[in-house]
């Protein structure tokens, strides 16, 4: 559900309207993400990492507000009370990629279920928009991962209207005992600060870090 948010009382108003009409900007943050317990948990129950790594980034978004505003066809700000995933396969043949979604689920064992055989099911089927029906609230994610990049940064020729946060990461590689994933976010700076972008990657690592309290 949209939940539309009522400007005269909402705190960041003010910073919404100023980053919304004035300096329209976004936020471009990279950090290294610690995966060292999740790699392993995934290995040791024989897991695919790219659909749980989606999970454990959807799970943050979808414990913080900010990461999932958006606007109305009115143009009314608000936020839904959950998102899903849309996220990047490749295809090696022809070196193309195509998007997919899948819905998201709290429970860990569904949604990975769900995204695999999302995955498998679209796996030949070539285009931009492999699967249809995407709802509204979805995050796009991708994932590069032929190289452990140091930082991702995009750019437009016009402003989007888009509000949600493309996120982006990487070759995952070792630095002394610790397994470190590039992750990078773009974030529309009129429904968050460094503030929020900070929040969430802190929110994901600690996820990767207790993965064994939802991977059983």
């Amino acid at each position: 559900m949209f939940n539309k948010i009522d400007l005269s009382s909402y705190p960041r108003a003010e910073h919404y309207n100023y980053y919304i009409n004035f300096i329209k900007s976004k936020i471009n943050m990279s950090y290294n993400i610690n995966i060292t317990n999740l790699l392993e948990k995934t290995k040791s129950k024989s897991l695919k990492f790219y659909p749980t790594f989606i999970y454990i980034i959807m799970s943050a978004v979808n414990n913080m507000k900010e990461m999932r505003m958006a606007v109305d066809k009115d143009g009314n700000l608000g936020y839904y009370d959950y998102c899903s995933p849309s996220y990047t396969i490749f295809h090696k043949d022809d070196c193309t990629f195509s998007d997919i979604w899948t819905q998201y689920s709290k429970d860990f064992d569904e949604f990975y279920k769900n995204a695999v055989n999302d995955m498998e099911f679209y796996k030949d089927v070539k285009g931009v928009k492999a699967k249809t029906g995407k709802p509204d609230n979805c995050i796009p994610l991708s994932c590069v991962p032929w190289l452990s990049f140091s930082a991702c940064s995009y750019d437009t020729y016009a402003p989007s209207p888009m509000l949600f946060p493309v996120i982006v990461f990487g070759k995952y590689f070792k630095q002394n005992s610790q397994t470190l994933l590039p992750f990078t976010i773009f974030a529309a700076h009129a429904v968050c600060d460094g503030y929020h972008v900070c929040l969430l990657i802190n929110k994901i690592e600690e996820l990767c870090k207790n993965c064994g309290e939802f991977i059983k």
